[in-house]
């Protein structure tokens, strides 16, 4: 397939005032579900004839429809529901990850896995589209920093802290609704002192959607470096839980974060049905309030049941770009909610990175859940499938003492 071109014209039904103009090509990076869809729809079977990627027509994203929607990167979204912490959450990740790279392999003339803003720029210039990977669910690295790091050797830049539960170090949105109490008002020490801090180490961005008001606050407040919103949109205008309130957009303005506005109608007009309008007033809302510079393109195709009309896949984000340039969006504001303002944080949180040795403490032994966890490392106790020497002497020496009179 040929790569995109550097330069394309757009012609678009706009306002008489505005001039037909020639525009860079687009380069959003928003958060695409589509791995999941590849999981529900064929078990991550990448080679069956129907999970084609050129030829899928089931979906929000495939192939033909990014290069429609002059896409040039995506975070590829990781995710495994919440029915999967305490369980095979660690497993389901690795395989969610593993279909992300295999899109690469399978498809190079359209994908390029990349892990930094170089590379990101690099696949831009190339024409392909910038493939990175974000894990949506703190649950997924089971509470072990081990495998927080495990993750960001395999590729993983940035993670959200929750998805729809809490974990046993941050709460989810369900706290500020009558669905679940708090358990943690924001974030355990272990979520302060271990997750954000080894993941601002690492040059792993943290992301915010999901997660509680006061997890949203205390991130803000402790974070050494910027942190994005991958999908949400603004509470103002819609209120439900899952979207950004003013107070937190300031926060958001004073650290130089970022919101990426959600896509899905429940989001956008709290109902099943919204407008690329509805949309862009988010947008025109976050610009606002925390200025220009705090606003990306989040999406969440093929995450969500509902999009609205006029924004029905990836193929239809230049009628969106077109509907803030009508509404006087420089092209330099456009440009910076297409990418650059996220590059901005990544770059930001690339340089944060390192300095520090590795963070080791674990989560203490009882903050954990689930009844099949071993002990192997904690105080008082091993694993459930071995005794230690000494218990296990003791256990033996009736029947010795016994066997030694007889």
């Amino acid at each position: 397939m040929l790569p995109l071109p550097q330069w394309h014209c757009w012609v678009w039904d706009v306002p008489a005032r505005m001039s037909l103009r020639c525009h860079p090509c687009q380069r959003d990076v928003g958060h695409n579900d589509l791995p999941w869809q590849l999981l529900w729809k064929f078990n991550n079977q990448l080679r069956l004839p129907a999970a084609n990627l050129t030829l899928l027509n089931d979906t929000h994203t495939n192939i033909p429809k990014l290069r429609r929607g002059h896409v040039g990167g995506q975070f590829w979204s990781v995710y495994v529901p919440c029915e999967t912490q305490n369980k095979d959450a660690v497993r389901r990740t690795l395989e969610q990850m593993d279909v992300v790279q295999r899109m690469c392999d399978m498809y190079p003339e359209t994908f390029a896995c990349v892990t930094d803003t170089g590379g990101t720029r690099e696949a831009f210039q190339s024409g392909k589209v910038a493939s990175l990977i974000g894990v949506e669910g703190g649950h997924s690295i089971d509470s072990s920093l081990g495998v927080l790091r495990s993750l960001y050797r395999l590729g993983a830049r940035y993670m959200t802290l929750t998805h729809s539960c809490n974990t046993p170090w941050a709460d989810n949105w369900l706290v500020d609704t009558n669905d679940e109490k708090p358990v943690h008002h924001g974030l355990s020490p272990f979520g302060k002192q271990m997750v954000v801090e080894e993941m601002n180490r690492l040059g792993m961005i943290v992301d915010l959607a999901h997660v509680s008001v006061d997890t949203m606050k205390v991130v803000l407040n402790i974070s050494k470096a910027p942190v994005i919103f991958s999908h949400s949109s603004a509470y103002s205008l819609c209120q439900h839980r899952r979207n950004v309130p003013d107070d937190v957009l300031q926060l958001v303005a004073s650290t130089g974060s970022l919101v990426m506005v959600n896509f899905y109608n429940a989001y956008v007009t709290c109902s099943d049905k919204a407008t690329l309008s509805d949309v862009a007033d988010h947008m025109d809302h976050v610009k606002k309030v925390a200025g220009a510079r705090a606003v990306g393109f989040g999406g969440d195709y093929d995450g969500v049941p509902g999009v609205p009309a006029g924004l029905e896949d990836v193929s239809k984000y230049p009628a969106l770009v077109a509907e803030l340039l009508a509404r006087n969006w420089t092209e330099e504001e456009v440009k910076g909610a297409l990418a650059e303002n996220l590059l901005r944080v990544f770059s930001r949180v690339e340089e944060v990175s390192g300095g520090t040795a590795a963070h080791e403490t674990p989560i203490a032994f009882e903050e954990l859940q689930g009844p099949c966890r071993t002990r192997y490392g904690y105080p008082n106790g091993a694993g459930t499938a071995r005794r230690p020497p000494a218990a296990l002497a003791l256990a033996l020496a009736p029947a010795l003492l016994l066997s030694a009179l007889s």
